[in-house]
């Protein structure tokens, strides 16, 4: 592997964690209603566990209500009790017959409060993802240094690289974590 290739390779791997603390805060519940709220909800439906989305359609009529319609209505009870009995979202569906709603309640300040340092747990798991692929990929830059493929000017060139890379996905995950923080406690 050529060392620019392991630059860009770090460069990939910086975004892909980036993108999975994205994913991440997403299922953090905000004080609305959010499709992406089920996204972990496994249904019981044909004699196995099936996402969510492969069983109904959701939406969001408004901002404090989930509403999801079930493809084939016999699984409507069993929707509703994946929800009910996913104990992180803490939510208690309805159904009429045709649809499942789930109302989403206002959310007490105690409780995001409680939310917003999950985005710091959530936050810190990703800086420790990064720091970690920024050790990996110098470990091998120095190794290549050793082995006298790359020179003593490659070798710091390219670590500028990857420190410059690692610094930009902090802030922007740093960015990305602020406005997660505000959106939480906003009432």
């Amino acid at each position: 592997m050529s060392p620019s290739q392991v630059v860009d390779e770090a460069k990939q791997k910086f975004n892909a964690a980036k993108e999975h603390f994205q994913d991440e805060l997403k299922k953090l519940r905000t004080g609305r209603a959010h499709v992406s709220m089920l996204d972990g909800v496994m249904v019981d439906a044909y004699g196995s566990e099936m996402p969510l989305v492969q069983v109904g359609s959701i939406s969001t009529p408004d901002a404090t209500l989930i509403q999801i319609t079930p493809f084939d209505p016999n699984n409507l009870q069993a929707i509703a009790d994946a929800i009910r009995n996913n104990q992180s979202l803490g939510l208690n569906p309805m159904d009429d017959g045709h649809v499942v709603r789930v109302p989403v309640p206002p959310l007490t300040e105690e409780r995001r409060r409680e939310i917003s340092k999950q985005v710091g747990i959530k936050q810190e798991d990703c800086m420790i993802s990064l720091r970690n692929i920024r050790h990996d990929t110098l470990d091998i830059i120095d190794q290549a240094k050793k082995d006298k493929d790359i020179g003593e000017d490659e070798a710091k060139r390219l670590t500028e690289q990857v420190e410059e890379a690692m610094n930009k996905t902090k802030s922007e995950t740093e960015s990305i974590s602020k406005s997660k923080e505000q959106e939480i406690l906003t009432v």
